[in-house]
């Protein structure tokens, strides 16, 4: 692709994109997403010639440990790379995303004469990507929101790994993207730099859907015995390739990583005009300001990462009277939030009434309406959270996005790469347990919990009541590098005199014992805390000095100091028992070799809630009755 593919590229930053390479965060420069992320020496080849920063010896250290070249481009590692692609796919997905938010943008802020927020969302993408669903999830929405500011390019080469792509992919790609509302420009050679222009051209003359460019191309153009095959996708040329391949494209030096010097003249006249688009948008920016000086403090709000309100000491937001589900709790934090933060963005697949996301008053995302808040991404789980993590990526927003907790595993890609990049996205997962009840074991997550606990970087917060949602949320919005995931009830729980605040450290105290020093630690996340809180009286009553522990985020509680973690769960009390609906992977880390865990470790079943429950252990009597099993121990 690097070669197959260069002419595109080449065309697209030399003469069509918009960007500065003296500043790459420039607010209101064009996006340029490589989906095929194997591709990434075609990335780190136009960053290097277009005066990114990346040096010929970063170029030369490709692939090798703490280099600014690693295999698959990684965003925050290398200046220049909007996005971690590899997963085929993603990037196109997490496109999209950067397109509704230059849309969401622009329809805030832009006023007549003063576009501001203009700039184009372009996508490098393969056959690979083509055929991952995710691309097909993602293309269909941005085709149902004309999102017209979306241009894929598409190479075309008709390789993949195993051979032609005859062997697994006949369709017809560009039918299946006029059926999406996509408008469909094909580039027969793609090696006609002219042609490519054109088609470039002719995308963004289209204001009403957003563009698939087919360039047709030849895998490891250049080479004659790869080019076109298989081999040529990843194998290296060898010597004598390359010495063929030098001949066939007329290239006269020898050395190695040499680009010569008219070449780098060239690249010099096209970074100047970058600063020149910059410096322009500079001027209309101070004017702006003049203009519009309300408008212009709220973009800078909208672009800072900390929060506009201090939630913290605001007591309404704390505040909750009686028992409710935590979809519901968080429902309520959710319209409180969107009457503080104005850039929050979010919605669900097509669950929002269940999922309690949807924000009152703030309209909704559409073709129509660019201006709404409140997000339809329809059926679309895995494509969703990439979308999500364009948002993201894009900056101004702050996006969340939501379905049934189980179904995260449709997710999962997307929520990996939340957490690789640092992105502080919020996922609202609700109905995370059986007490799903009737819905059965396709809708019961088990193993969840402990997969997302398992994943590097990912803050997961399962709370246990309206002010522990709220500590959840707040968690959320101010954690900066990395996401969040908010593990939410179906059911009702009740709202506690002793939650609140202290949750933000992950695992608190909840209920203590009456001697210093408990003879048994209870512990617990999400709704089977209410279960070791009524234990603790029981077990009281038969003499045993039970401590009560909420855990709400392991993640926030091993970011507490050691002495603190000893307060909570002193060393010298073996007897601990954890309690959670899920399975029990990972508890033995607090409770040690000497303690026990109730917990789920097969699926669930159909049935009322409550009879779920009853019949898989989650009861106060089986609590006290292991508690005192294990002090007999």
């Amino acid at each position: 692709m690097p070669m197959g593919a260069a002419p595109t590229a080449y065309t697209l930053w030399a003469k069509h994109m918009k960007h500065n390479p003296s500043n790459p965060q420039w607010s209101d420069r064009d996006r340029f997403v490589l989906s095929g992320g194997h591709a990434s020496m075609l990335i780190y080849s136009l960053l290097h010639l277009f005066g990114y920063g990346l040096t010929i010896d970063d170029i030369k250290n490709f692939r090798q440990f703490n280099s600014k070249t690693p295999g698959h481009p990684e965003y925050g590692h290398t200046i220049g790379v909007e996005t971690t692609t590899g997963p085929l796919g993603q990037g196109f997905a997490t496109g999209v995303g950067m397109a509704i938010a230059e849309a969401h943008l622009a329809a805030k802020f832009n006023r007549p004469g003063y576009n501001i927020v203009d700039h184009y969302t372009y996508v490098l993408a393969g056959d690979g990507c083509m055929m991952e669903g995710i691309s097909s999830e993602a293309a269909s929405l941005a085709g149902t929101l004309k999102l017209s500011k979306l241009i894929v390019l598409y190479d075309s080469n008709q390789i993949s790994i195993e051979g032609s792509t005859d062997i697994a992919f006949t369709e017809d790609v560009g039918k299946r993207f006029e059926a999406y509302g996509w408008q469909v420009i094909v580039v027969e050679d793609g090696n006609d730099i002219d042609a490519i222009g054109k088609a470039i051209e002719e995308a963004k003359a289209d204001t009403d859907r957003p563009s698939l460019i087919e360039v047709k191309t030849e895998i490891g153009y250049g080479c004659p015995d790869k080019q076109g095959t298989a081999s040529a996708h990843g194998e290296p040329l060898g010597a004598e390739n390359l010495k063929k391949t030098k001949e066939f494209l007329g290239w006269k030096w020898d050395e190695p990583f040499y680009v010569p010097s008219e070449v780098r003249q060239h690249m010099e006249d096209i970074k100047q005009q970058g600063q020149k688009q910059e410096e322009e948008w500079n001027k209309l920016w101070e004017s702006y300001k003049k203009e519009y000086p309300e408008l212009s403090k709220e973009w800078e709000l909208w672009h800072d990462d900390k929060l506009p309100v201090d939630l913290l000491n605001d007591e309404d937001f704390w505040k909750f009277d009686g028992d409710m589900a935590t979809r519901a709790a968080s429902g309520k934090v959710i319209n409180r939030l969107s009457k503080l933060i104005p850039n929050l963005i979010g919605g669900s697949a097509d669950l929002a009434p269940s999922t309690k996301t949807i924000m009152e008053d703030r309209g909704h995302f559409s073709a129509e309406d660019r201006t709404g808040s409140n997000m339809h991404f329809g059926v679309r789980e895995h494509a969703m959270a990439a979308i999500g993590n364009g948002m993201a990526l894009h900056g101004g927003l702050r996006p969340y996005v939501s379905t049934f907790f189980v179904f995260s595993d449709y997710m999962k890609g997307g929520m990996r790469l939340s957490a690789l990049m640092g992105l502080p996205l919020i996922y609202v997962l609700t109905h995370d347990s059986i007490g799903v009840g009737e819905d059965g074991p396709t809708h019961q997550p088990v193993e969840h919990l402990a997969a997302l606990r398992s994943m590097p970087n990912m803050t997961v917060f399962r709370p246990a009541d309206p002010k522990e949602t709220a500590a959840g949320w707040y968690a959320a919005l101010t954690r900066k590098n990395s996401p969040t995931a908010l593990v939410l009830t179906r059911q009702n729980l009740p709202l506690y005199d002793e939650t609140g605040k202290d949750a933000l450290k992950g695992g608190y105290i909840l209920k203590d014992s009456e001697g210093e020093t408990p003879d048994i630690i209870l512990m617990a996340s999400g709704s089977e805390v209410e279960l070791i809180y009524e234990a603790q009286k029981v077990l009281k009553e038969k003499g045993i000095d039970a401590r009560v522990v909420s855990m709400p985020s392991w993640e926030l509680f091993e970011e507490q100091s050691c002495e603190y973690k000893e307060k909570v769960l002193p060393s010298q009390v073996k007897a601990r028992l954890a309690v959670e609906a899920g399975c029990e992977l990972g508890w033995h880390k607090y409770v040690g070799l000497d303690g026990d865990v109730i917990a789920i470790n097969s699926f669930g079943a159909s049935g009322p809630a409550d009879i779920l429950f009853e019949e898989f252990g989650f009861t106060v009597q089986n609590v006290v009755a292991k508690a005192e099993k294990l002090l007999d121990k």
